[in-house]
């Protein structure tokens, strides 16, 4: 079992639906831990780095407006496979292919308002999650359910 920490973030259209907590407790509900959460309004810095792998292309410049026109929440959660159990949790990219039953899926429907971003690896979640949180930011905690949702060898 090999337990990952991996960055989410709930986007600016998220935000202003007020569907955070929903989207945070349908990870927390899926089993995941939830270790370190911030409010924040990225700015366009924060937002070149973290969208640098997109710098070019034609789309860069409405993701970095759309990022950083309203606050965002910042998570990070951990697990066994954190970062596949998020993004089979989040659905397709594009809404309208997103399975029901899940984030996009069951609540978005458009790709530029798709609600959530997930680490697409472990290398990109721990580069991610170094974007957004200091170590000291981040709780290391023993949470009393683990056997009940882990299985331990």
């Amino acid at each position: 079992m090999e337990v990952q920490r991996t960055l989410v973030l709930v986007k600016p259209d998220g935000v202003q639906r007020g569907l955070s907590g929903a989207i945070l407790a349908r990870l927390e509900a899926r089993g995941l831990k939830l270790v370190g959460l911030k409010l924040l309004q990225m700015d366009r810095e924060l937002a070149a780095r973290h969208y640098a792998e997109h710098q070019g292309k034609p789309f860069y410049k409405g993701l970095v407006k759309f990022i950083t026109s309203a606050p965002i929440v910042a998570a990070v959660l951990e697990g066994p496979r954190a970062v596949e159990a998020v993004r089979s949790a989040m659905g397709k990219t594009n809404p309208t292919e997103a399975a029901p039953g899940t984030i996009r899926g069951d609540l978005a429907l458009e790709m530029g308002r798709n609600l959530i971003h997930g680490s697409d690896s472990p290398e990109s979640a721990a580069r991610e999650v170094a974007l957004f949180f200091k170590a000291s930011e981040l709780v290391a905690w023993r949470r009393d359910a683990d056997p009940w949702i882990i299985e331990k060898p």
